[in-house]
């Protein structure tokens, strides 16, 4: 049933982001396809991860994060902070517009679709997945100039034909 159910579920498209968050000195990322809004009265998100990543580790003793909204010219970005066993954050961003956002200093992406820093106010375990729902802080930038990048049925797509 898990291969059909993973099969059924590529079949709907999701907007494709990297989230960050400054740990010390280390910088980590993801990239998700699982981040969605949840409130605007108060501005809430949420994001999915699976609960055996180190990126799930963090955030659960890291509150402050930021979520790059990729744009269509980005996947390159998102495969690589999609691999496994990827270097820091900041190797992954080198050669790539970006800035640390000012309420987070998680690294933020530029050139994508959107981008907000946000501080997790509640953890729900949820099967093999965590879900973190966090109020937004701040939208640091949106460009809709841009088109998003989306995954579908396994790989990342264009919004434009």
């Amino acid at each position: 049933m898990s291969e059909l159910f993973t099969e059924a579920m590529a079949q709907l498209a999701g907007g494709v982001a990297v989230v960050t968050v400054r740990d010390g000195r280390d910088d980590l990322g993801a990239t998700v396809s699982a981040l969605m809004s949840v409130s605007l009265e108060p501005p809430l998100v949420l994001v999915s991860l699976a609960s055996s990543g180190y990126l799930n580790e963090v955030l659960l003793r890291q509150d402050r994060w930021a979520a790059s909204l990729l744009s269509s010219g980005q996947a390159a970005i998102a495969s690589r902070f999609a691999a496994a066993g990827r270097p820091s954050a900041r190797l992954l961003v080198a050669g790539t517009p970006h800035h640390r956002g000012p309420h987070t200093e998680a690294l933020v992406v530029e050139g994508g679709v959107a981008a907000i820093e946000a501080e997790t106010t509640k953890v729900v375990p949820a099967g093999d997945h965590t879900l973190f729902i966090a109020t937004v802080l701040a939208v640091d930038y949106v460009n809709p100039a841009h088109q998003p990048l989306v995954r579908l049925r396994g790989r990342y797509r264009s919004t434009v034909s």
